[in-house]
């Protein structure tokens, strides 16, 4: 039976169970906080995504996927804590997150050197521990594929070809990211089972995810919750006419919550929340409101549940 690695070790696959495949435990700029960790409160962080895998454990969540990579303050260790006191088990990436920007060290470096970086992850341990990574992570953005995004993407296909890792990448529909990013891991020789394009319920456009879907990959529906890219009923619509076209063995659901994240000063995220780019984001969105309404318009039964949350995810992580 194949395995998925755990921070907490390997598991068998069918033991993950129900699985929130795009969520983060913590997000924040590692130089930022290696320069200034008394801008940090490390209890709060800790408090705050228990707080949230324990609801999303409430709900029947038993394995999260989160796919916080550099420049997002990776730690495993911090991760494996809150599997250790949730009982929940965590999934680690490697990878970069950078719409642009790479620093010197790897702009100055080929991309098999990077790839080099991401296999360690994968085959060895990550920051200097026995946990290792069990899927690469890249991003494009509102830039587009830029040289470095390019460079970044080549790379991480380069591992999952080498190792048979499994790949999401960060994609904006608003500028078109997805078929390019595809074409790229193509390109590589990325067998397209292992991928995921993330973000694409940011679009009401159907037909930019079904032709996503027809090139073999999976579609992320994973920002419930953040209005700002497109209100829950769009996102419902969306999620629905994917489901009716029979595309359910394709899609993820999530909401790509951040326990913590310091992006933006505690007055600037309450202003998100008053004035509505925010609504009701947490773990547990997508069995609260997402799920029922999704059953309510004839869309999900059990069967398709049991697809979106069980089987994709186990099916993305051990393709």
């Amino acid at each position: 039976m194949a395995e998925v690695q755990t921070v907490q070790g390997p598991v068998d696959a069918d033991e993950l169970g129900l699985t929130l495949v795009h969520e983060h435990l913590r997000f924040r700029d590692e130089a930022v906080f290696e320069q200034w960790p008394g801008r940090y409160d490390e209890q709060l962080e800790l408090d705050a995504a228990l707080l949230a895998v324990n609801a999303a454990s409430d709900r029947g969540v038993r394995t999260i996927v989160d796919p916080t990579a550099m420049f997002g303050g990776r730690d495993v260790r911090f991760m494996k804590r809150i599997a250790d006191e949730t009982d929940v088990r965590i999934v680690a990436c490697t990878g970069i997150y950078s719409y642009d920007y790479l620093p010197h060290y790897f702009e100055n470096r080929d991309i098999d050197v990077i790839a080099d970086h991401f296999v360690e992850d994968i085959e060895i341990g990550v920051q200097g521990t026995e946990i290792r990574a069990a899927f690469l992570k890249c991003a494009a953005d509102a830039a587009g594929v830029t040289e470095n995004v390019e460079k970044i993407h080549r790379a991480i296909a380069r591992a999952s070809v080498q190792t048979g890792a499994p790949i999401m990448a960060h994609s904006m529909p608003a500028v078109a990211t997805g078929p390019r990013q595809v074409e790229i891991f193509e390109q590589e020789g990325v067998d397209m089972a292992k991928v995921q394009i993330a973000h694409c319920g940011d679009t009401e456009d159907v037909s930019y995810i079904e032709a996503l879907i027809d090139r073999g990959v999976y579609v992320g529906l994973d920002r419930y919750g953040l209005e700002m890219y497109l209100p829950i009923e769009a996102r419902n619509a969306t999620a629905a006419a994917l489901l009716r076209a029979g595309h359910a063995e394709r899609l993820m659901i999530s909401q790509d919550f951040c326990a913590t994240i310091d992006w933006f000063p505690a007055e600037a995220a309450e202003a998100f929340e008053s004035s509505g780019a925010i609504r009701n984001w947490s773990m547990t969105l997508v069995f609260d409101e997402v799920v029922p309404a999704l059953r309510e318009q004839g869309a999900m039964d059990d069967a398709a549940f049991q697809t979106v949350f069980v089987e994709n995810p186990k099916r993305w992580l051990t393709a």
